[in-house]
């Protein structure tokens, strides 16, 4: 992905602003009601951090990474709200004495204490800042927000609140700002630039097909039935089975695989079915072609797949409607292989692509799979 903006470069609450505002994906008019529920949420989720971290204080590493990407997420919102308010961000957050364009470094010290656990202090701020959200909800449940500056006012507050707070827990909320655009541009980039194959510079006979039609199909054999797969006339793999007690056909789930390939450019369980692991690079055939990276494969698609029976296997899903969580939670199975490179919004395209070849073969029990990387797509169209 592409960065937003130079990271070098003093980060301004008006550019942050800008950059945030474009990635408002809801069509419901400029309604405050959306955002605000948001910021109610992303709140409390901040406040969930902390009591995390006080209940299991030597277990849970992961709370400073957590508190910078909540209190990213709660200025997503304050932002969302000034702008469909119609309030400017930079004039919320504007100090008296201030002179020049305002940035998120000139609202905290230049010199911030080190936190590696909640003090009493920032649980203090937290709940001012909690209380100040809930006074903001209901004087918009009683229609008050249209009075005057009271929404300024407010968010004036609750952004009083959120510097005092990053402050006190030893983070610099241009560390938090800066983190939740890489994360939204991750998500929904404004421009999508698929990045080169992952296997690009590999021994071209190493390399995953650019162009390949598989063949998958189902036979019944002695009244249990099976699911075969064939390539360029020779069969390929074993024939599968659900290996289930329940009957679900993901006996046809390596589609999900084929579309890894087409449109991440990575499947190390295709590398072993196709024979293309990189032997000539011992390295890279051994961590990320290896029977580890296999099994980290196959149980990203197990876990999709138990996520994607609750959602009709993604059925009517278009861009963008895939669940945020699961798709970071993909991302984090992916943590130290290859694939952890590929943006978000690329794992849901080879995910919506995926299921919806799997929706085809449950439909009609056999199909062929065109598996085209150059264009990052995979199709699937009648096997006579």
């Amino acid at each position: 992905m592409t960065a937003p903006m130079d990271e070098f470069s003093p980060l301004t609450i008006a550019g942050y602003a800008s950059l945030a505002s474009s990635t408002d994906q809801r069509s419901d008019g400029g309604s405050l009601a959306f955002p605000l529920l948001g910021l109610f949420g992303e709140t409390g989720s901040l406040l969930s951090e902390v009591k995390k971290k006080q209940r299991d204080r030597a277990s849970y590493l992961g709370y400073a990474s957590a508190v910078v990407e909540e209190l990213g997420d709660v200025l997503w919102y304050v932002t969302a709200v000034a702008s469909r308010g119609g309030l400017r961000l930079e004039e919320i957050f504007a100090s008296p004495t201030q002179t020049g364009a305002a940035t998120f470094a000139s609202l905290q010290p230049a010199i911030m204490p080190h936190q590696d656990a909640p003090n009493a202090a920032f649980e203090r701020t937290l709940l001012q800042l909690a209380s100040e959200v809930g006074v903001l909800l209901a004087d918009q449940h009683e229609e008050r927000l249209g009075q005057g500056d009271l929404l300024a006012d407010r968010l004036r507050s609750i952004t009083r609140s959120l510097v005092e707070a990053a402050t006190e827990a030893g983070v610099t909320l241009e560390a938090a700002a800066v983190k939740n655009l890489e994360k939204i541009f991750d998500r929904w980039p404004h421009e999508r630039i698929y990045p080169v194959p992952l296997d690009a510079q590999s021994d071209p006979a190493e390399q995953l097909p650019r162009d390949l039609y598989v063949d998958i199909f189902e036979r019944d054999v002695r009244e249990r039935k099976f699911v075969y797969q064939r390539c360029n006339g020779i069969n390929i793999g074993d024939r599968l089975t659900d290996n289930a007690m329940l009957q679900d056909d993901y006996r046809f789930h390596d589609v999900f695989h084929y579309a890894y390939v087409a449109v991440l450019g990575w499947s190390p369980v295709v590398r072993a079915l196709l024979r293309v692991k990189r032997k000539s690079a011992p390295k890279v055939d051994e961590a990320q072609d290896g029977a580890r990276a296999i099994l980290i494969e196959e149980g990203i698609t197990t876990w999709i797949f138990g996520q994607a029976v609750d959602l009709e296997l993604f059925a009517g899903a278009r861009p963008g409607d895939i669940p945020f969580d699961l798709l970071k939670h993909v991302r984090q199975f992916a943590a130290g292989y290859e694939a952890e490179r590929c943006p978000l919004w690329m794992w849901e395209e080879a995910i919506l692509q995926g299921y919806a070849a799997f929706r085809f073969l449950r439909e009609h029990r056999r199909g062929r799979i065109h598996i085209d990387m150059v264009n990052h797509r995979l199709s699937i169209e009648h096997l006579l």
